[in-house]
């Protein structure tokens, strides 16, 4: 087995807790704004647009994360109302953050006049790089549980502070058994789709929008498979709360990639349109 012995906190000084996964989701905003942020000229968005969007999508996001993780652990906030605002602690549902942001940067978008399909798809790489990165502080603090194995891949956190190693402490033997690195998988998922929005989709689909709607049901799909792993309570079906909401955007994205999307080798993926508001941009930043 893999050990981990790592704490889950940084900073633990009682009042205040910084945890792991919180410190690397900064660094993954600051990250996916940034890779935002150096494509968009290319793609006849100025930097600016991009930032002003990005304050609105972070928000979205982050009322979007806390908001889904309390609903779905409603039994625990309903008799502790006080930590629901506590997001340093730790505690926010992926799906709600990629859709609270979706829904903040789409607002700011449509109201600025800004190609809010082109905006989504050159967001994309960044967007699961940042979920990629935030993967690495779930790996540290061992907080998502997932089903026992012995694989000579298998993870086990050795910290007392983790929850896996409480999870998974056998209390007649003192030992920790492994489980499955399924954030690990993600993290994988989700490099591989960046690598695909970057350097693939952009050729192979049409129009604007495809992009991000294709990186977004590739992320659902493998996640409905890769959550299966998890020791997670379920929703619906035998189906825990992340699954249920990976289908939602299945059904989703599938029906608008059937309707809208045109596939085929397109070659660049600066269209000739693009490419002027491309410099026109770059000559009004210069």
């Amino acid at each position: 087995m893999i050990e981990i012995g790592i704490g889950p906190n940084i900073i633990d000084s009682g009042s205040f807790v910084l945890s792991w996964h919180g410190f690397l989701s900064f660094i993954a905003v600051i990250v996916a704004v940034l890779l935002t942020a150096r494509l968009a000229p290319k793609h006849g968005i100025s930097t600016d647009d991009v930032y002003a969007v990005a304050t609105w999508g972070i928000l979205g996001g982050v009322i979007g994360a806390r908001l889904l993780h309390v609903i779905d652990e409603t039994s625990f906030y309903w008799d502790n109302p006080e930590k629901i605002i506590q997001v340093w602690n730790g505690g926010i549902a992926v799906w709600g953050g990629v859709l609270g942001g979706l829904a903040g940067a789409w607002i700011y978008a449509s109201r600025a006049g800004i190609v809010r399909g082109r905006l989504a798809d050159i967001t994309a790489p960044g967007l699961l790089l940042a979920m990629a990165i935030g993967r690495i502080g779930d790996i540290i603090n061992g907080e998502h549980l997932a089903d026992a194995t012995d694989l000579p891949w298998a993870f086990a956190w050795t910290h007392p502070s983790s929850v896996s190693y409480q999870a998974h402490l056998d209390p007649i033997t003192g030992l920790v058994g492994g489980s499955h690195p399924a954030v690990v998988y993600e993290a994988m998922l989700d490099v591989a789709i960046v690598a695909l929005a970057l350097w693939v989709l952009p050729k192979l689909i049409r129009p604007d929008g495809m992009v991000f709607a294709a990186s977004l049901a590739m992320y659902a799909f493998g996640r409905v498979f890769i959550l299966i792993m998890h020791d997670y309570d379920t929703w619906f079906l035998g189906l825990n709360e992340a699954q249920v909401v990976s289908i939602l955007v299945l059904m989703g994205t599938v029906p608008i990639l059937a309707i809208k999307g045109k596939f085929g080798n397109f070659g660049s993926p600066e269209p000739l349109e693009m490419r002027k508001e491309a410099r026109a941009v770059r000559r009004r930043q210069s």
